[in-house]
């Protein structure tokens, strides 16, 4: 038996009210790590970063005084949920889908510890029906955008015939003040907040024309890899863990994981004329380009999102998909994430001719 592939009807992104600009963020580093920032040449990984602006989930002097983990976690359930519902409120509206039509609800975070989770609040405050399904997924990082759309096409495929998607992420609300390490030293100059929702149906669902067909997804889990990024649980919260090894990682690895994800549903690489891959840092887009060898240009929208927000770890290559959905593609697609596990998550796309 085949089924029609799921149709996504809306993506909306958005951040919280406050930003501030990469030279702002790079002076406050300078108070809060006076140790590594008088590191020769430390400081320099603010320009590399090639971020011009971060948004914030509060303005940036609140984060000069150190806060507990429990003001950090109620600021980020309290942020989170704001951006959720303003978010998934306007993707329904833009899918044209009622609250109470919603099956199910998928929501990715990596960034706080809410429970309830926060799904539950959307379903709450935007009268979604009380029995639509709810799968949060916690803990799969930048990967999470990826592996979010894909388990959301999943329900379509399973029969929910409307499903809700959102990915939120506060990282800002997780750099430790007193953390002079090297990866938290580089989390400040990376790291942001921002959130997307998305809306996928069932092809026969009315509504708006489709932005893209989900024909796929594919996932690899990396053997012995825990170490390359996460989280490790300490007395002030969640310290990040990541490592510089990642770009040797994608050229080693992504140009046959990519044919394998293909391959899986019939797929050549040939055929793929949009990449829209999660900018992890401009190291690893590099890394990218020369795995898959890309030709000059194509990866520009995940540059491009990177200079204006920051990484915004599951959040961040919807952002992307938002910007390439702009340029109308055409043909098929591969949209790319790569977290903590370490993993790799691929979905298949394609998008409609002009005109349709």
């Amino acid at each position: 038996m085949t089924f029609s592939a799921p149709l996504l009807r809306a993506v909306v992104t958005g951040t919280p009210p406050w930003s501030a600009p990469q030279s702002q963020v790079r002076e406050a580093a300078r108070t809060l790590f006076p140790r590594m920032a008088a590191r020769p040449g430390l400081l320099e990984v603010f320009d590399n970063a090639q971020i011009d602006t971060r948004a914030l989930a509060r303005p940036l002097e609140w984060y000069l005084s150190p806060r507990p983990f429990s003001e950090r976690n109620a600021a980020f359930v309290e942020e989170a949920r704001a951006l959720s519902v303003r978010l998934a409120r306007q993707a329904l509206q833009e899918a044209q889908v009622a609250p109470a039509e919603v099956d199910a609800v998928v929501l990715v975070n990596t960034s706080g510890i809410s429970a309830p989770s926060l799904d539950a609040h959307v379903i709450e405050a935007l009268g979604i029906s009380r029995h639509a399904v709810r799968l949060p997924v916690w803990g799969l990082g930048c990967a999470g955008g990826a592996a979010g759309l894909a388990r959301a096409a999943d329900l379509v495929r399973a029969g929910f015939r409307r499903v809700l998607f959102v990915a939120v992420e506060l990282c800002s609300l997780t750099l430790l003040a007193g953390d002079e390490s090297k990866s938290n030293f580089v989390g400040t100059a990376l790291f942001s907040d921002g959130g997307a929702a998305l809306v996928l149906t069932a092809p026969d669902v009315p509504g708006p024309p489709s932005l893209a067909e989900l024909c796929g997804a594919f996932s690899t889990l990396i053997e012995d890899s825990e170490d390359i990024m996460g989280w490790d649980v300490v007395d002030d919260g969640l310290k990040v863990r990541f490592s510089r090894d990642i770009p040797a990682l994608v050229r080693g690895m992504m140009a046959q994981n990519v044919a394998q994800a293909l391959a899986a549903h019939g797929w050549t690489r040939q055929q793929v004329g949009t990449f829209v891959i999660h900018p992890g840092g401009v190291k690893v887009l590099a890394a990218f380009e020369e795995a898959l060898a890309l030709p000059a240009g194509t990866l520009d929208t995940s540059r491009a999102v990177l200079r204006r927000y920051g990484n915004m770890s599951s959040a961040t290559v919807l952002f992307v998909l938002a910007e390439a959905l702009q340029a109308r593609p055409q043909g098929q697609g591969l949209l790319t994430a790569m977290g903590p596990g370490f993993s790799a998550e691929h979905v298949l796309l394609r998008f409609p001719a002009t005109g349709t």
